[in-house]
This record gives structure tokens, sequence and C-alpha cells, in this order.
């Protein structure tokens, strides 16, 4: 029966290397990670560098689960539907209509071009 690679990583505590490098490629910083995992600063510095006062940190099953979740949008989760988080700066997406015309109303779209 063929596998999946995720088959492959199940189980694996997540690395200093690995969690340093989901912050970078969701372009957040340590202050900014820690704020949407709901941890303090010093605690992704822990995570980042694998060594709390000269101790080795393992990253929990329920931070890899939220940096899953963050990774894919969610903000919060409510038991029910998750919420999705919006930048502060969130640039303005052109209307789209349904045939997927940006900017053009569907009355003036390709199917019904304007007479």
């Amino acid at each position: 029966m063929p596998h999946s690679d995720s088959e492959d990583h199940a189980g694996e505590a997540m690395s200093a290397e690995a969690f340093r490098s989901w912050r970078k490629e969701l372009g957040l910083k340590q202050k900014e990670a820690a704020e949407r995992l709901g941890f303090k600063k010093r605690m992704i510095q822990y995570y980042e560098k694998g060594r709390r006062d000269g101790k080795a940190v393992e990253i929990p099953l329920t931070v890899r689960l939220a940096c899953y979740a963050v990774s894919l949008g969610a903000a919060d989760f409510d038991g029910r539907a998750p919420v999705a988080h919006v930048p502060d700066e969130a640039p303005e997406a052109p209307a789209t209509d349904i045939a997927g015309d940006a900017g053009v109303p569907a009355e003036e779209g390709p199917e019904n071009p304007a007479a």
C-alpha cells in the first residue's frame, strides 16, 4: 500500500531549525509568532534555539499543530470554525465576478459584452 511523505514523519518532533524556518517562511518576527501562538517571545526563542537553561527543549504536539493552523491562516478557533487572520495592512483585492473577471462587473463580462 502506498504511503505519503507525512506518514514517514508521523510522531517526529519539530526541530528547532524547522520551527525557525516555519516562522521565517511566514515572514513573522519572533514577537509576531509569539502573539499568533499565544506565547511570550522568550518561548519562541527557546524553541528556535532548542535549549532552555542548558536543557533540550522539545516542541510539543500542541505547538506543532498550532504552527500548522497559523500556516493555513487560522488566527483563532471557537470549536466550530477557524477564524482567519486578517493582516493589519491587507491589500484590497479587486472585485471579481463569478466568471473570475477581476474588476469587471458581471453584467459587462466576456459572457455579456457591453452594447
